[in-house]
Order: C-alpha cells, then sequence, then structure tokens
C-alpha cells in the first residue's frame, strides 16, 4: 500500500529516472527491509547533499564493508596461527544495520562497495546482503575480496544476486608454500573459485598477491602467466607493517621497482596501460597477453591524494584510512536511535579528520590486519589524556561544523546562565642558565615573567578576537601566574609552569580563555627569553578544571601545588649587577 501511495505522490521522479533506476527503486520499496516511504523519497530527492569531501579536496565515494571478523585461514602476515579474539556476536553488525548503513552512504554519493572480511563468504546471509545492496538507489557496483577456499558453490547465487567484481587473495601457486603461509590446505579450491569466476563471465576479476621477499619473489612470472590467455589482473601488493606481522625494511617488502625490474628480465618491455582515476594499482601488460599485471605500492609510492575509500569494519566502526587508529562508532549510534542526519554528521565529523598521508612508516602498526577488523595484539595505550565521568560517543560530534563540513558558530541562546571557570595550564621548559636569571630578574628584555602575565590577562579577555567562531564573554576574572621550579632545582634547567584561571557569568563554557591566556603568556615569555636560550619549548598545554557547565572536573580550589614556589615571591633586595634592569616581580599582586 505505501509503496503505491509513493507512486501517486511522487509521479515526476518516476518520470525522470531511467527504466534501470526505476526497477531497482520498485524493488528496494517492495523489498524486505521496507524502510519508511516517506524516509525514502526524501533519501531519492536528496541531490543537493554535498558530496563526502575532506579537507584535502578528495571526493569519496567507496566503501569497504567488512561482513566478519572470521577466516578459514590463518595467513602469517595477517593474524596468528590461533587466530584472534573475536568479538561478541551481539557486537556485530546485522544484516538490517550493514543496510541501513550502506543506504546512508549512498544518499551521500557512494556509488561502489566491497565486501570484505575476515572471510566474507562465511556469513550466512551474504547472498541476500548482496541483493539488497544491488537494489540501493545510487549504487553500481558490487565488489567482494575473498581467499576463494569456499566460493565455487556460492559463486553462481552471487551472480545472480548481483555481485559484478571478484578480487582473489591468492600468495602462491605452489601448494607446499600455499599451505605453509596461509596455515592450511586450499590452493586447488582457489584456482577453481578463479576459473568458475571467469566462465560465469564476471566483468572484473583480480588476483591479489602479496610479495614477500625470500617467499614467493621467485613466483613474480608464474602469475604474470596466468595473465597469457585469460582476461584478468594479476595485482602485486607491496608487504605492508601491521601489528603482528615480521616487516623491517629491506627485510620481507619487495618493492614495485624490483618487482617490475624480475619481470621486464623475463618478457622485455612492457607495455604501460592509461591510468584510471583514484586507482591503486599502476597497470601493465606483456605484449600478446590477454589480462593486465597491477603493482599496488602502498609503502614505496602512496596513492593518498587521490584516496577515495571508506571501511566500515564488523563491528561497526567507520575507519577514514587503513593504517590510521581512529574510528567512528555508528553501531552504538544507530543502537541508539539516532536518524540518518545524525549518521551523516558523524560521517563527515570523521572524514575531516582523515590525514593528507597514511601513517605507514618503517615500523609496526598497531591497526586493524590486512584482512581481519580484529586487533592482533592489544593496542598500546593511547597518550594520557584526562577522560571526563560524562563523556559519551557524542563528544565526538564536532559541534562547529554543519552537516556539510563547514565552519559554524554554536547557538548558545537555549543554555542556561550560570557562572563558569576553567584553568589551564601549560610547561616552559628551560635551561639552567635562563633559569638563574629568571629567579634574579636579569632577562636583558626585562622582568619577563610580569610581561607574560599582563599579556595573558590581556589574550584572555580578547579570546573572541583571536579565535574564530568564539563567543565574545565579559570576564571576570583572568588571572596568570608564572612559577618556578625549587629553589632545590637550581642546579640544572627545568620546567616553569604557567597557568590561567578564568571566569564568567554566561551561557558557554571559558575554557578557550583560559587556554588562550595560558598559551599567550608562555609566547610572551620564550619572545622575552629567546636571546638566552634558543633550545626552549612550550609543552603539555590543556584544560585542568571546568565548572558551571554540564560537566564540571578538576579542583579549582586556589592550592599552591607540591614542587613548586610560592605564588608570590618574596620581595628581592639583592643588589644589581652593571647594566642589569629590574622591576619587582610581584606587581601585580600590590
Amino acid at each position: 500500500m505505501k509503496a503505491k501511495m509513493f507512486y501517486l505522490f511522487y509521479p515526476k521522479l518516476l518520470q525522470n529516472t531511467s527504466s534501470y533506476q526505476t526497477f531497482s527503486l520498485k524493488r528496494f520499496i517492495n523489498s524486505d527491509l521496507k524502510p519508511n516511504i516517506k524516509e525514502t523519497a526524501n533519501l531519492l530527492l536528496r541531490n543537493d547533499v554535498p558530496p563526502l569531501v575532506d579537507l584535502y579536496g578528495r571526493k569519496h565515494d567507496y566503501l569497504r564493508i567488512s561482513l566478519t571478523e572470521k577466516c578459514n585461514l590463518r595467513c602469517q602476515y595477517c593474524m596468528p596461527a590461533e587466530g584472534v579474539k573475536l568479538s561478541p556476536r551481539d557486537k556485530i553488525l546485522s544484516n538490517e544495520e550493514v543496510l541501513r548503513l550502506a543506504r546512508v552512504f549512498a544518499t551521500l554519493g557512494i556509488n561502489k562497495i566491497r565486501l570484505t572480511g575476515g572471510e566474507p563468504t562465511l556469513r550466512k546471509d551474504l547472498v541476500n546482503i548482496v541483493q539488497e545492496l544491488t537494489n540501493l538507489h545510487g549504487i553500481s557496483t558490487v565488489a567482494m575480496t575473498t581467499n576463494g577456499i569456499a566460493l565455487t558453490r556460492k559463486l553462481p547465487s552471487l551472480q545472480r544476486a548481483g555481485l559484478s567484481a571478484l578480487n582473489l587473495s591468492l600468495d602462491s601457486l605452489k601448494p607446499e608454500r600455499f599451505e605453509r603461509m596461509a596455515r592450511r590446505p586450499g590452493l586447488p579450491h582457489v584456482l577453481a573459485s578463479m576459473d568458475l569466476a571467469l566462465q560465469l563471465g564476471f566483468k572484473s576479476v583480480k588476483i591479489n598477491t602479496v610479495l614477500m621477499k625470500g617467499f614467493n619473489d621467485d613466483e613474480i612470472c608464474d602469475f604474470i602467466e596466468l595473465t597469457r590467455d585469460r582476461d584478468m589482473d594479476i595485482r602485486f601488493i607491496e608487504f605492508m607493517p601491521f601489528s603482528g606481522n615480521r616487516w623491517e625494511k629491506g627485510e620481507r617488502m619487495v618493492s614495485e621497482k624490483d618487482a617490475i625490474s624480475a619481470a621486464i628480465e623475463r618478457y622485455g618491455d612492457l607495455i604501460p596501460l592509461p591510468p584510471t582515476p583514484c586507482r591503486t594499482a599502476t597497470l601493465w601488460q606483456v605484449p600478446g597477453y590477454t589480462g593486465r599485471v597491477g603493482f599496488i605500492s602502498s609503502m614505496t609510492k602512496p596513492f593518498c591524494s587521490t584516496c577515495n575509500r571508506l571501511r566500515l569494519t564488523a563491528d561497526g566502526n567507520l575507519k577514514v584510512c587503513l593504517f590510521g587508529e581512529s574510528e567512528t562508532n555508528l553501531r552504538d549510534a544507530i543502537r541508539a536511535g539516532v536518524n540518518d542526519d545524525d549518521i551523516e554528521t558523524l560521517v563527515r565529523s570523521a572524514l575531516r579528520r582523515k590525514l593528507p598521508r597514511h601513517a605507514a612508516e618503517p615500523r609496526r602498526l598497531q591497526a586493524r590486519a590486512f584482512c581481519t577488523s580484529a586487533p592482533q595484539q592489544p593496542p598500546s595505550p593511547p597518550p594520557t589524556r584526562r577522560r571526563l565521568p560524562q563523556e559519551t560517543e557524542e563528544d565526538g560530534v564536532m559541534t562547529h561544523l554543519d552537516k556539510s563540513g563547514r565552519a559554524r558558530m554554536v547557538d548558545v541562546g537555549e543554555k542556561p546562565v550560570t557562572v563558569r571557570t576553567a584553568e589551564a595550564e601549560c610547561y616552559l621548559v628551560v635551561g639552567a642558565r635562563l633559569l638563574r636569571l629568571l629567579r634574579s630578574s636579569g632577562v636583558p628584555k626585562g622582568d619577563a615573567l610580569t610581561v607574560a602575565q599582563v599579556a595573558g590577562t590581556m589574550a584572555a579577555k580578547r579570546t573572541s578576537d583571536l579565535i574564530p567562531m568564539c563567543h565574545p564573554l565579559a570576564l571576570t576574572l583572568a588571572r596568570v601566574r608564572v612559577m618556578l621550579p625549587k629553589e632545590s632545582e637550581r642546579g640544572g634547567g627545568g620546567r616553569v609552569r604557567v597557568t590561567c584561571q578564568a571566569r564568567a557569568t554566561a551561557k558557554t563554557g571559558v575554557e578557550m580563555e583560559a587556554l588562550t591566556g595560558c598559551s599567550v603568556a608562555a609566547l610572551t615569555l620564550y619572545d622575552m627569553c629567546k636571546s638566552v636560550d634558543k633550545n626552549m619549548q612550550i609543552t603539555d598545554l590543556k584544560v585542568i578544571s571546568k565548572t558551571g557547565g554540564k560537566s564540571s572536573w578538576g579542583d579549582v580550589e586556589e592550592k599552591e601545588e607540591e614542587g613548586f614556589g610560592p605564588k608570590v615571591r618574596e620581595h628581592d633586595t639583592s643588589p644589581h649587577a652593571p647594566g642589569e634592569t629590574y622591576v619587582p616581580t610581584n606587581l601585580l599582586y600590590f
């Protein structure tokens, strides 16, 4: 009934839609998912939705969805022999949750979806998921990456459901090597899956081979021979540094340059093929051969500048970079009842944090493994940061961004007026000579401590002029303190502590005022002392307390901290050295 009502109220939509899109639309509305008809119409009519573009202008239209953490192989570069600890079943995205998230991504411009794992063929509802994804409006390609062990019996039904592209992971054509690397037999099954996919006429069949020095680098030409009379791609992938595998520069990685040299030595010159947009592989062809040879050089020639991929893990976390440790939990968001607009906001916020280049270097990364979504080892602890008792996933949403990712000023008109306080601190690491001059007020430019206090106080009061999107607040207190280490430490350098306490009666907090006052005071101190010590460092700028908002934390009482001298130093009556200038350093407290 709802579908009929939809056709009655939106005839123009159907008139302006191609026959293929109309057929897909009808199947989508009448599918088992049966979304609210109004929401479906709105999704299809949203032609003004901005694309998923990050801060570096990269448009994202490709989503990789991990369907499971399970795998029927134990490849040495991917996971330990005993496997990995799997997430509880209720933590894995359900069929409905996968489809809902895919539908939201489709409305944001995603047009290609690749199903991965673990091993996606271990998911019992795989065929149904493929069919539902194929029916989504805007999705033009549904592909899958698999090890091919259990694929042959499912491949015909997957093709009928709409699967059109297939990537097979295969690292050796020698049975004993295959079993040694995968810790399981199965090479004949993978080769059977490859030939069946070609016979069924899949529009894209690719073999992904991770090259490893001393293991399969002597099989490069054997793999290339598969392209002699098969219309398929062989893609050689540089070994990547994930936690749990052994990766040292020059130890196991075979670079693209070395792989091409091996091919040229055997076949002579290779024919370079024209590049495609957002490609990950450089493509070549042996003269007279049917298939193609590709090289994916994630390590030696990163393609980050054209990256168009997003990743959704099996447990519902969004990753904007394969090598990044940062993840955004979409599973908990949809289970908490958020609407599609909120999911869009989370996605765009995560995308704005995507770096210009991946973090992979010649070291082990505590990132998720290559083909499984579960970490192999407990990740190293993140940098120490105070976690508020009230902190939730919602705190990760950047409220200063609108749905399109543009900066905006937050509307605080509905918030209550309360007394708000905040205190920030930072440290200036100085050498022994400068510390002696600061104690004796002998800095050539004058009393650096007092000038820093005045500068910090002025900056705190003018925060809204310095920081875009900050609300202008009338501070009732801006107090900057500069405290030197204890006298007992004067045998060497030390850390000068700078704090700023801000207070206002307002509708929004004063954390930015405290941070601004603290940082400008430290910068002023740096400027006045740089002629004496050129190796100073400003470190550990952070908010240490706040009150008055929906959360209060930290010690806001004005206490003297252990390890630091008094707030007001005693009057200095020592004789002046020739050429020394002197101003009382406790001037602000008179």
